[in-house]
């Protein structure tokens, strides 16, 4: 089960994900981003961040310690943004954290340039995102994080924002478990990911009891009310046999193609260039916002501005 924490203090927003997150301090001193139960993407996004969370951390991938977040919102009420002030306001309770790492960077194509990813690494993370159906790791906005980066100890790579993985709890009905999904612009691709040797140490290991200790991690508040369910452990044990079979079917989905660094530079400067031709004369000279600056990418440089 996930740990619990009070928030005692609301920091800053961080406008760079869509649910827009919160930084806040909690009651056992800790610092963490939350994502809260009022955000546009609803509780499923919270559901799909713990179980692939977890998963992620009991097949030995690196991610942030999650925390069941109280939150009273009148915490954030010196927040001056309106729309960032109802958010907190629908988001009485709990709510998840994510533990803040303190100077974790994005990793960018230009990070990616100068932090070698282990193939066999990189492997098992596209296969952990082939199998729960996470097509939001791209090369664009790879949800991945490099830390640390003070030369305490060897930089690593950490997974992050996994509220978009778990299509097929949107559509229950239609998902089915051998379905394929397009994964060539993951953003471990250009690393040369050694994916079948994923599949081969990783897929025996997603077992129907792994799944229902993940899974039994869910506050039934997150899981109750879904349709065409009873109860909150009828909807646990579907994610357990869907998740179950797909591993079991891993030969029908295992993504193997991927562009090269090489490719993925010249497509990008072809869409580049397609873009700027519809434009305006006085838009073609607005740079692309993919290519901001790395320290933007600091979460921080986000804080920062707030204190």
């Amino acid at each position: 089960m996930l740990r619990e924490v009070t928030a005692t203090r609301y920091i800053a927003p961080l406008r760079s994900g869509g649910s827009v997150p919160g930084v806040v301090e909690a009651d056992d001193l800790g610092t963490y981003v939350v994502k809260f139960t009022g955000s546009a993407q609803g509780r499923k996004a919270l559901v799909a961040e713990v179980i692939v969370g977890e998963l992620a951390r009991a097949l030995g991938l690196r991610v942030p310690e999650l925390v069941l977040t109280r939150f009273d919102p009148a915490l954030g009420a010196h927040e001056p943004h309106q729309e960032v002030r109802d958010l907190l306001n629908a988001s009485a309770g709990v709510n998840l954290g994510m533990d803040y790492l303190p100077g974790a960077r994005d990793f960018t194509p230009e990070v990616a340039r100068a932090f070698r990813v282990d193939p066999v690494e990189a492997g098992r993370v596209v296969w952990l995102d082939a199998l729960t159906v996470n097509v939001d790791r791209t090369v664009h906005s790879s949800n991945l994080m490099v830390w640390p980066t003070l030369g305490v100890a060897p930089p690593r790579l950490w997974l992050i924002d996994h509220g978009a993985a778990l299509l097929f709890h949107h559509r229950w009905d239609t998902s089915a478990p051998e379905k394929t999904y397009d994964f060539r612009h993951h953003a471990l691709g250009p690393c040369g990911p050694d994916v079948r040797a994923a599949d081969a140490a990783l897929a025996p290991r997603v077992t129907e009891r792994l799944l229902r200790e993940v899974t039994a991690a869910v506050p039934d508040r997150w899981l109750a009310g879904e349709p065409g369910f009873a109860t909150p452990d009828d909807v646990r044990e579907a994610y357990v046999r869907y998740l179950h079979a797909r591993a079991r079917a891993s030969s029908a989905w295992l993504p193997t193609d991927f562009p090269s660094r090489r490719e993925l530079d010249a497509e990008n400067a072809r869409r580049a260039a397609r873009t700027r031709q519809g434009r305006p004369d006085w838009l073609k000279q607005v740079p692309d916002l993919h290519g901001k600056p790395a320290a933007e990418q600091d979460w921080s440089v986000h804080l920062e501005r707030r204190r």
